[in-house]
């Protein structure tokens, strides 16, 4: 069983050329895990001296933030290997991740030894756990200097209906170190309620109790002066809505967006790419599709870059007087996990392939951008620093490198690009048909 598929959103793709995959399974290594309380409260709720409040979702650019990387000895309440692999070290042909990262900015007591062999420049193999919080603010840091404007948390299902097991402790505990990061280096950020692991009959119910008893609860993270907000509603989203393999009947997520609203907030909706004609989606879902006030097509798997289809999206949400927040990527892949799909399956192709989507995102009239995802390091659409090239990846075994297209490119490049995109989707900079952003800094 994958120790992760209600945690994938590449088990739903949609669109012409898209992937068809496919997943079901938890998320192995927290089965077995007692105790431990689901919820870690701020002990100093509101403010932190100097923040400055960082305003809402339109005009920006986010970033999905999956913060689900653990290691064993990491002090976290798994303490055990998840994501990095299934529940042992990862070691060759014992791992469900594609890319590896760039470890050298990393402190080294954030740095937990694998079963590899050393890296190709004689460095150990080791991998960072996203519960400390050294990594965390490392992450939030590098959106600082590069200039992304925030981070959409990744609040699953399957942790949140997890209640007194140690994998919702671990969900609240990296969520409250993300607002103190995102507080520390003015960055924004906001829930994201990911429907994955949720079923029809206790989507609404689970969410309504989270919310209210955690997040603006013991966590009190909307009383942060980094929580996005547009005017004074809190901005909150739910991924999955429409999706065919994820949870939510029309009338349960009907009742759950309005029920937010009802709580004062601004509600994001991670939709089908197709959710226009109900293409790859649940059919009848428009009136769902209508109630939000931002749309965020799913469009991780597409392999070509549709103007068209950004365009007809932006005219639509406009029409209706909604917002409009398209999703771009990197690439894609996932043979360590899946054995015997492609290598490198939706090249990178050094930076071009993001970069036409973040053009036509430009053009078609939006500001506003989500891109899918800083840490996913399990399916290679990562734009934290990643292994450049052989040097920097273990000696025997495979991983995905920067240059596998033909170009040597930084370890910080995506950042970088990231970076770039943001400015030009938010008009203060040009549009550029062609990368503007060299490959070595």
């Amino acid at each position: 069983m994958s120790h992760r598929g209600k945690h994938s959103r590449r088990t739903f793709l949609g669109g012409a050329g898209a992937l068809g995959l496919g997943a079901a399974g938890v998320w192995a290594g927290t089965a077995n895990l007692t105790g431990a309380g689901a919820e870690t409260p701020r002990e100093q709720p509101g403010a932190r001296a100097g923040a400055a409040a960082v305003g809402g979702v339109r005009g920006k650019v986010y970033t999905g933030y999956q913060g689900w990387f653990a290691c064993a000895g990491d002090g976290s309440p798994l303490g055990n290997w998840t994501h990095w692999s299934a529940g042992s070290a990862p070691s060759p042909g014992n791992q469900t991740f594609e890319l590896y990262p760039d470890i050298s900015a990393y402190a080294a007591g954030s740095l937990h030894q694998t079963g590899y062999a050393n890296l190709g420049d004689g460095r150990p193999a080791k991998l960072f756990g996203s519960h400390t919080t050294d990594v965390i603010d490392q992450h939030f840091d590098w959106m600082k200097q590069h200039g992304i404007d925030g981070a959409a948390l990744q609040r699953f299902g399957s942790d949140v209906s997890a209640i007194g097991q140690p994998r919702l402790r671990q969900r609240n505990e990296i969520q409250s170190k993300a607002r103190d990061a995102a507080e520390a280096h003015g960055r924004g950020f906001y829930v994201e309620y990911d429907v994955s692991g949720f079923t029809d009959d206790n989507l609404v119910a689970n969410i309504q109790k989270d919310w209210t008893g955690t997040i603006t609860g013991s966590l009190a993270l909307t009383d942060s002066p980094s929580y996005a907000r547009e005017g004074d509603k809190p901005v909150v989203e739910l991924w999955g809505l429409g999706v065919p393999n994820r949870a939510g009947t029309l009338e349960g997520c009907l009742q759950i967006i309005n029920w937010l609203k009802d709580q004062g907030c601004y509600v994001i909706g991670g939709v089908p790419r197709g959710w226009r004609t109900d293409a790859n989606g649940k059919p009848g879902f428009a009136p769902v599709y209508a109630a939000l006030d931002m749309v965020s097509p799913w469009n991780v798997g597409n392999r070509g870059v549709d103007q068209k289809l950004f365009d007809d999206d932006f005219a639509q949400l406009s029409g209706n007087g909604q917002d409009y927040q398209p999703v771009i990527y990197p690439g894609f892949a996932w043979s360590n996990w899946k054995p015997g799909t492609p290598r490198n399956e939706i090249p990178r192709n050094a930076g071009d392939f993001m970069w036409q989507q973040a053009v036509a995102v430009a053009r078609c009239g939006t500001d506003s951008a989500f891109i899918a995802m800083f840490d996913e390091y399990d399916e290679a659409t990562a734009i934290a620093p990643a292994a450049t090239d052989a040097s920097m990846i273990p000696g025997n075994q495979y991983f995905l490198t920067l240059d596998a297209d033909g170009t040597k490119v930084s370890s910080d490049f995506y950042l970088r690009l990231a970076g770039a995109a943001t400015e030009m989707i938010n008009g203060s900079a040009e549009i550029s048909p062609t990368v503007p952003v060299p490959p070595m800094p």
